[in-house]
């Protein structure tokens, strides 16, 4: 028994020394295999006879030259290694992705392996491997569109900055307040009333409300937005500037206009002030009018004297009377309250085409009148009778005025009927 176990030890101890001892066993293989053959040649052994332990040793044999044989197969492996060999590490990922052509993620590299130059540090494929078409099915039955570069990488273009500069971010805003006007809000910002104007697309200087948001130029101009037809040539030629003042004035990095762009003309003019549309009036007569209440009146006869009320609050004489110029201009913020220099009875209150715009003829009695012109608008009616100090309209520069301001006359004799103008400071 001791034999017999010790027998089946010897050729286990083979197989797991089977590396080490290749050499010996082939010997031992070639020696029993002469032994028998001669045995077999000389008639001294009829057949073999196969006892426990020679069976044992025989198998033994068998399969350390069977592992012998499939050694010599995989001969070029590794050390160690018994034949071709693999094996996968995690669950995998998508495509990697190469950012403007830089290849990034080569863990995640397509089939096929990864190229031993992205290894080495090279850059990868060029945007000269690039494919625009193609796409690539991705587990779960998902496509990924294309572009890819000629080993299968996915091509993520990087994000361009598209920020064009132009003079947007030099507006500044205002926020209307109570007692605001165009020309005061003008002033704080020193640029010109008509800038302000232009910039907010007015139409009428009573849109002013409180709370409201203007926008206000850097500079005394006209506001455009660029479009296709416009360049900077054709824009400087349009409002008759320099090329070189509209890009110093938005601070512009490129003369190259882009369709969008906010930009500020310096010194370029718009259309002007619209005047209302004329109403058809009549005659006015200088001794009856009609009053408000469907009656009839007469001016006073006789002037009540003193010195005339100043018609205008806070207003300065922008032009004094002289020859060519019969009255008193006073300037005063758009919008601000004009009131009767005396008591008197109204004659006229509307518009006229004359020059004076809107405005309003007072008779004060013994032939003595006055007239207020360029008024933004009319607070009474003909035929009635105002006090002194009442306020008749609001200052204005319509029909011929170049600024808001009132155009203040005083007549001796009917206005415009035989009566003469005559300087306004006698009676003020």
């Amino acid at each position: 028994m001791r034999n017999a176990s010790v027998g089946p030890q010897r050729p286990f101890a083979r197989l797991r020394s089977a590396q080490g001892h290749r050499s010996a066993a082939a010997v031992t293989f070639q020696r029993n295999s002469i032994s028998i053959a001669r045995s077999i040649r000389a008639g001294s052994v009829a057949r073999p006879t196969l006892s426990g332990e020679r069976l044992v040793s025989i198998t033994a044999v068998g399969l350390v030259a069977i592992a012998l044989i499939l050694s010599n197969l995989g001969s070029d492996a590794p050390a160690g290694a018994i034949g071709p060999t693999g094996n996968t590490a995690g669950a995998g990922s998508e495509p990697r992705i190469a950012l403007g052509g830089a290849v990034s993620g080569l863990e995640n590299a397509p089939q096929g392996g990864i190229d031993d130059r992205y290894a080495a540090g090279d850059p990868g494929p060029t945007s000269d491997s690039v494919t625009d078409g193609g796409s690539l099915l991705a587990p779960g039955g998902a496509t990924i569109d294309g572009p890819f570069t000629s080993d299968g990488t996915l091509v993520k273009p990087v994000s361009v900055d598209t920020t064009v500069t132009d003079g947007k971010a030099l507006m500044r805003t205002y926020r209307v307040r109570s007692g605001d006007t165009l020309t005061g809000i003008a002033n704080k910002f020193d640029v010109s009333m008509m800038t302000v104007w232009w910039a907010n697309h007015l139409k009428a200087k009573d849109d002013l409300h409180i709370g409201q948001t203007l926008t206000i130029p850097p500079v005394s101009g006209v506001v455009v937005t660029v479009t296709a037809a416009d360049t900077l040539e054709t824009l400087a030629m349009k409002f008759g500037v320099e090329p070189a003042d509209i890009i110093d004035t938005n601070q512009l990095a490129d003369p190259n206009l882009v369709v969008g762009q906010t930009l500020t003309i310096p010194g370029a003019r718009s259309k002007a002030i619209s005047t209302p549309k004329p109403k058809a009036t009549t005659k006015p007569a200088p001794s009856r009018t009609t009053s408000g209440g469907g009656g009839t009146t007469r001016p006073p006869a006789q002037y009540s004297g003193g010195k005339f009320a100043w018609p205008v609050a806070g207003g300065y004489i922008s032009q004094y009377f002289h020859y060519g110029h019969y009255a008193i201009d006073i300037a005063a913020d758009s919008g601000t309250r004009v009131m009767a220099a005396a008591g008197g009875t109204v004659t006229f209150a509307g518009w006229k085409n004359n020059g004076g715009g809107y405005q309003v003829w007072i008779a004060h009695g013994s032939g003595l009148y006055t007239t207020y012109n360029h008024m933004s608008s009319v607070a009474v009616g003909r035929g009635q009778h105002v006090s002194r100090g009442q306020q008749v309209g609001r200052v204005g520069m319509t029909g011929r005025a170049s600024g808001p301001h009132l155009h203040f006359e005083v007549w001796r004799g009917p206005i415009w009927d035989g009566g003469t103008r005559v300087n306004p400071l006698i009676y003020l």
